[in-house]
């Protein structure tokens, strides 16, 4: 095991490692928006809880930071579950793991939707995020088949249909609840993704060349062990990855805050005005396409800070448009664009590498990512209870600022 990591290891300071493996067929464009398609659907599960937090806390009791637990579990256990089982993509075939994963998330919707008790809707909810890996799977796998000069605009599709399934689960779970209950949007979150246990087989290979035969063999423990020569040979992968927690943080936590702040006493909306400010907000979706292009461009590293600065606009703008539900669309619209562009940006770097390793590179740019986003999760829900709608105005503000520092050394970085 350990000659395999050192052999792997050795050849991790190149930007982009040759691949032995024979080019695939390219993919169609058909097959490329089903495979983001699918990516929306099974990321949107474990976002239906934002909009939902205020009625789901009133049916169970339970406010404060101890609700904020909810969307932090989930995060939390999906930073482990990426750790734990995604690096399996790169010698597992794709699509079974996909079905197996897939099929866990349909479980553990059926739970969430169904729970009488607190402690097993948190449960379910932790489970859900443990096997959330098929929208972190799916990029990686999709761009080992497409020719290099594409992979900043194919990861840009890819991204765009996360970002549908961040903002399509606030925008759906926000009208479903507010007209049906908050168990509807539950109950058409596992029809969805019951559906893509039906298309998902349909448009993935049943077999698949993961690695050059010729290459050592990696048993599962070698697998984990080979993440961290990865980590110390490529910086620039650890700094994306901090980059991204952030931006998923301050994401997270803005949402978390608008869905409380918005159906407080002194706003008094309800859930479904969340649905429609995050459906405005989708609309960023069209500029992901945009966003990859810009990356392949100028390169991603120059594309972050203009990505930084649209956020850092939308923290500012935060300060003004808390008393006014028209203004405050202006910074969900810059900080909803920042931070989905850059993602793209992001994972741009990381698909420039070796095909072999690419799996593991989303490990560890997620685990990072979402550990951020747990931590925000809960951060955002108790910053909003003690400081209010100010207090998440500047909590975002420290966010898109250590942002924009960060991009700024990321650019110094590669220019070294």
């Amino acid at each position: 095991m350990a000659r395999a990591v050192l052999i792997e290891s050795q050849s991790l300071n190149a930007p982009i490692a040759p691949s032995t493996i024979t080019a695939p067929r390219r993919i169609s464009e058909l097959k490329l928006f089903l495979f983001s398609a699918a990516c929306a659907v099974a990321v949107a599960n474990g976002y239906y809880i934002h909009p939902l937090i205020a009625p789901v806390g009133d049916e169970f009791d339970v406010h404060g930071a101890l609700l904020g637990l909810v969307p932090a579990f989930n995060q939390v256990a999906l930073a482990l579950g990426i750790l734990l089982l995604l690096p399996l993509g790169d010698r597992i075939n794709n699509r079974k793991l996909v079905m197996t994963f897939v099929g866990g998330q349909f479980l553990a919707m059926l739970a969430m939707g169904l729970s009488q008790n607190f402690l097993l809707f948190v449960a379910a909810s932790s489970l859900l995020g443990f096997v959330t890996i098929t929208p972190y799977l799916l990029p990686a796998y999709v761009t080992k088949r497409v020719a290099p000069d594409r992979i900043g605009h194919v990861t840009g599709i890819m991204s765009a249909g996360i970002t549908v399934g961040l903002l399509g689960s606030r925008a759906g779970g926000g009208v479903l609840g507010h007209y049906f209950g908050w168990r509807a949007a539950y109950a058409v979150g596992a029809g969805l993704t019951f559906l893509l246990l039906i298309i998902v087989p349909l448009i993935m290979e049943k077999d698949e060349k993961l690695r050059d035969d010729s290459g050592p063999s990696e048993s599962y423990g070698a697998l984990l062990a080979s993440l961290w020569p990865i980590i110390k040979n490529m910086p620039d992968i650890l700094l994306a990855g901090l980059l991204q927690a952030l931006s998923f943080g301050f994401f997270l936590a803005l949402w978390l805050g608008i869905g409380l702040h918005l159906t407080s006493p002194a706003m008094g909306y309800g859930v479904d005005v969340v649905g429609y400010l995050a459906l405005l907000a989708a609309s960023n979706v069209f500029m992901a396409p945009w966003s990859g292009r810009l990356a392949d461009r100028i390169g991603p590293e120059k594309a972050r800070i203009l990505f930084a600065a649209a956020q850092l606009i939308g923290a500012l703008l935060l300060l003004i448009s808390g008393d006014n539900i028209w203004i405050l669309i202006l910074p969900i619209l810059f900080s909803n664009f920042g931070g989905g562009s850059m993602d793209v940006a992001n994972r741009t770097i990381l698909f420039g590498r070796a095909p072999e390793i690419r799996t593991r590179l989303m490990t560890i740019y997620i685990v990072i990512m979402f550990t951020g986003g747990g931590f925000s999760s809960w951060l955002g829900t108790a910053v909003y209870t003690s400081g209010g709608w100010y207090g998440l105005a500047s909590l975002s503000i420290i966010f898109a600022s250590t942002i924009m520092a960060l991009a700024l050394y990321g650019a110094r970085l590669r220019k070294s």
